[in-house]
């Protein structure tokens, strides 16, 4: 939650703006307080508002063998012309728990290495669309394939800070891996949070899917502050941000260990 504050405190954050920035160095710096190394890719994206300086962080914490498992989530707001928006749940909750992860995974051993990614440009410009949309995931997705480094999986976060959680299965993410998750939730007794209606939706994760990555999206679409001026601190739980991180901790050793049981590029993609 302290990080959500310092998050809104920074005010709008859409990309390319100077709260971008200082949102940018500030997760940088607490990269930096877990131990993590903190690499910045930078690149400009056309958008209908003319080309914009971006840039996606990642907090990478390595582990005994090379194989990645990323765990990412948005940091920019969406532009709004007519209205002050801060994006409590919408861009600082999943930036907040990242931040988290990282502290608590870097503090542990670890046999698979970990990429926490932060995504800028999530939000369209103006509407939704193929090319107005997604400008960091889709530039890191292809830098990764184009460098043949992507990671064995990936879990997306996004909007998982309503009070009222309830994290429905996204239609198009990897069964395998959404099972486990699932599973897990159902382990720690949190089930009434991660329910079994799906959904479809369109975020993060798909850049890596069409790239063959394994990936699974948690969000909380049934938000009614989502885009207003609403969404703000007095939104966002504390409480649920706990169980979706103690969720994906619990998670993770059942996904390590499928990757390996199942190896390279045997991994279960479907």
């Amino acid at each position: 939650m302290r990080h959500i504050e310092r998050l809104v405190a920074f005010g709008p954050r859409p990309a390319g703006s100077p709260a971008a920035e200082r949102a940018r160095q500030y997760i940088a710096a607490e990269l930096k307080r877990a131990s993590a190394e903190v690499r910045v890719q930078s690149f400009e994206a056309d958008t209908p508002h003319g080309r914009l300086r971006m840039a996606n962080v990642t907090g990478v914490l390595k582990g005994r063998r090379p194989d990645v498992i990323m765990i990412g989530g948005h940091y920019d707001t969406k532009f709004f012309r007519d209205f002050v928006f801060v994006g409590a749940n919408d861009g600082g909750s999943s930036t907040a728990l990242l931040l988290e992860l990282a502290r608590v995974l870097g503090a542990r051993p670890r046999e698979y290495t970990y990429w926490l990614a932060f995504f800028d440009g999530e939000e369209a410009r103006e509407r939704w669309s193929a090319t107005d949309s997604l400008y960091g995931s889709r530039r890191m997705a292809a830098e990764l394939q184009r460098t043949k480094n992507l990671p064995r999986a990936m879990i997306l976060v996004d909007m998982i800070g309503d009070r009222h959680l309830g994290i429905l299965r996204e239609g198009v993410s990897t069964p395998w891996l959404t099972d486990l998750v699932w599973t897990a939730a159902r382990r720690l007794g949190h089930q009434s949070h991660f329910l079994a209606e799906t959904q479809l939706v369109e975020d993060d994760h798909v850049p890596f899917l069409r790239a063959g990555v394994p990936a699974t999206l948690l969000i909380d679409f049934d938000y009614p502050p989502w885009h207003t001026a609403g969404d703000t601190l007095d939104k966002v739980s504390a409480d649920s941000l706990r169980v979706v991180g103690e969720v994906l901790l619990d998670a993770l050793p059942s996904i390590e260990e499928t990757l390996t049981r199942e190896g390279g590029a045997d991994a279960p993609r479907h």
